[in-house]
């Protein structure tokens, strides 16, 4: 990295809106893409925070930061506060918003106050809330209506809202492994290769692994092989379009054999070939047992 890339100030976005309208579903969908994100920050600390994202340069190339009436009257001086910065640097503000109905019925359903509402009720607290926000809900460059939300589809808005272009929103890892060590805890779908002809049994392909090309030649050369990875691919390709939908942003799929140390290696690529093409998703490979004797 040179000297200026160090230097290159990152994204700034500031997150904030109602009380219950899903600022915290939108923080954490921002920290799986990733971004820093840093919670109830009162406004006065701001300017700081900018200060060590220009110093820190590529260090901190995307932060989010959660501003909110939870910093009581430090919280007024947010739009003076956006104000003075933007004069600096590009900043964005996301603001979450509701209706009030929904808002109450969201609060009711997790019994606790609103932190505005004092003496008064729920309802009481969401309008003084409003009447503090107005100014900052104008200044909004990104307004989100969470209404007919729920966790999942905020954070799949968000999600899309602040992916980079071509950025993969899913990670699949595939994984080869050894049966006679032990299923993967953490594959969500196992394969089994242990239909295929062990080439452990053919002498001079004991000694060598999945990732030679004599290996591989040997395992695709079995009947099935190639019908079974092509088959299994094409399977996959729907669940990993659905993962996406659905905001789950990890999968592991196990390929395994007996020992870990040939089928499942060439199997293993082979379905890394395959699904690289699928929109979306950064696939990975891990070896769990190319190691072991």
């Amino acid at each position: 990295m040179t000297e200026a890339a160090r230097r290159e100030p990152g994204e700034v976005l500031i997150v904030t809106g109602m009380s219950g309208a899903g600022r915290s579903t939108a923080a954490n969908a921002l920290e799986d893409l990733d971004w820093y994100v840093v919670d109830n920050l009162p406004p006065q600390m701001l300017k700081p925070l900018l200060d060590l994202t220009e110093l820190a340069g590529g260090v901190l190339p995307r932060v989010a930061v959660v501003v909110d009436v939870r910093g009581r009257d430090l919280f007024s001086d947010l739009p003076e506060a956006m104000r003075a910065l933007r004069e600096r640097r590009q900043i964005r503000l996301m603001f979450l918003d509701a209706s009030d109905d929904v808002l109450v019925r969201r609060f009711e359903a997790v019994r606790r106050p609103h932190p505005l509402q004092g003496d008064g009720t729920i309802l009481d607290g969401i309008r003084l809330e409003r009447e503090r926000l107005a100014a900052v809900r104008e200044s909004a460059d990104v307004i989100i209506d969470t209404s007919t939300y729920n966790i999942h589809q905020l954070a799949t808005q968000v999600t899309e809202l602040f992916t980079a272009e071509n950025a993969a929103r899913h990670t699949l890892t595939l994984l080869s492994f050894g049966f006679k060590y032990g299923l993967p805890p953490d594959a969500d779908m196992v394969a089994d290769m242990r239909f295929l002809p062990n080439p452990f049994w053919t002498e001079e392909l004991r000694p060598l692994t999945g990732e030679s090309g004599e290996v591989r030649d040997f395992v695709l050369a079995q009947q099935g092989a190639t019908e079974f990875v092509d088959a299994y691919a094409a399977a996959l390709r729907p669940v990993l379009e659905g993962y996406q939908r659905e905001n789950k942003r990890h999968s592991v799929v196990a390929v395994g054999c007996t020992g870990g140390k040939h089928r499942s290696v060439v199997m293993t690529r082979e379905l890394a070939e395959r699904l690289a093409t699928v929109p979306g998703v950064a696939v990975r490979i891990k070896h769990r047992d190319l190691g072991r004797e």
